[in-house]
């Protein structure tokens, strides 16, 4: 019987099983990504990483969704591999390139006495323009144009919705004081009805947001591919950067999520994103195939 050694880590709550790809060869990612998802016959995840050498930077990182399709990245993630590599010694630099299908991330590893307790990722330039995030852009629309403070109208009910890429798609939906409380939300139900909606043709990251102050918004989230989970970090930085482009915050704003809290800072001498938070390892296993 074949194994493969894997070990689960997460981020604020947003969990994944990460396998070590310098020493482990997974011949089907995809399912192997729907098996060990599953909460009741699996390990139980938000998805499956696979971290393997670059040609391009100090590590690569693949992500596989619960229903086997690969994403571009995940922020959470980012943080969960630049522990990873640093502690068993694939990296020895404290500042670690990572490849995703976003582009090359860069992690500053945060030390507490020694150990790793955490990182800061440079998540980049959030994506604006309406073509690139995408969206779907109607004829004689500017395709370049940004879709902020706009209305959609899901499920007979109008929202108030800004759209941003993190190297993955986000449509940011801010409540206000008619809608209802955002623990009270039925996300099971909503979130799907965004996620597939026409106006996002390759689906979309749906972030629930209620403003607190200048420099604290809630948040839930609705991932394409997976569904609600405790914390999304590319979602987390695309509220942010929704937040400060319709004024309801400053550049720097703690993100609280179900499973913790995000510092996001959008950097205004050189537009990018930067995202600290926690990276937890949970256990080490072995997985029969």
């Amino acid at each position: 019987m074949k194994t493969i050694k894997f070990t689960k880590m997460q981020g604020c709550g947003n969990d994944y099983v990460y396998i070590n790809g310098f020493s482990e060869h997974v011949n089907d990612p995809s399912a192997l990504a729907k098996r060990v998802s599953d909460r009741h016959f699996g390990i139980g995840s938000d998805g499956l990483v696979i971290m393997e050498p670059s040609n391009r930077a100090d590590v690569r990182m693949r992500m596989f969704n619960p229903d086997g399709t690969e994403a571009q990245m995940c922020g959470n993630a980012t943080r969960c591999v630049a522990r990873y590599v640093y502690e068993r010694g694939l990296v020895r630099e404290k500042v670690i390139r990572i490849e995703t299908g976003a582009g090359i991330k860069v992690a500053r590893l945060i030390l507490d006495e020694g150990q790793v307790s955490g990182a800061t990722i440079d998540m980049g330039e959030p994506i604006l323009g309406m073509a690139a995030i995408p969206l779907k852009v109607a004829e004689g629309q500017d395709p370049n144009a940004m879709y902020v403070k706009k209305s959609l109208e899901i499920m007979g009910q109008t929202w108030n919705v800004t759209c941003v890429s993190m190297g993955n798609p986000h449509c940011v939906v801010f409540l206000g004081e008619n809608d209802p409380e955002l623990m009270d939300m039925d996300l099971e139900k909503i979130g799907p009805c965004f996620e597939h909606n026409e106006l996002f043709p390759e689906r979309i990251n749906t972030e629930f947001v209620r403003v607190k102050s200048v420099t604290s918004v809630e948040m839930r989230v609705w991932e394409r591919g997976t569904g609600e989970t405790m914390a999304c970090g590319t979602g987390a930085c695309a509220t942010a950067v929704a937040c400060a482009l319709n004024n309801l915050t400053g550049r720097t704003v703690d993100v609280r999520l179900r499973g913790g809290t995000l510092r996001i800072n959008w950097n205004e001498h050189d537009n990018h994103v930067y995202m600290t938070g926690p990276a937890v390892p949970v256990f080490d296993g072995t997985l029969y195939l």
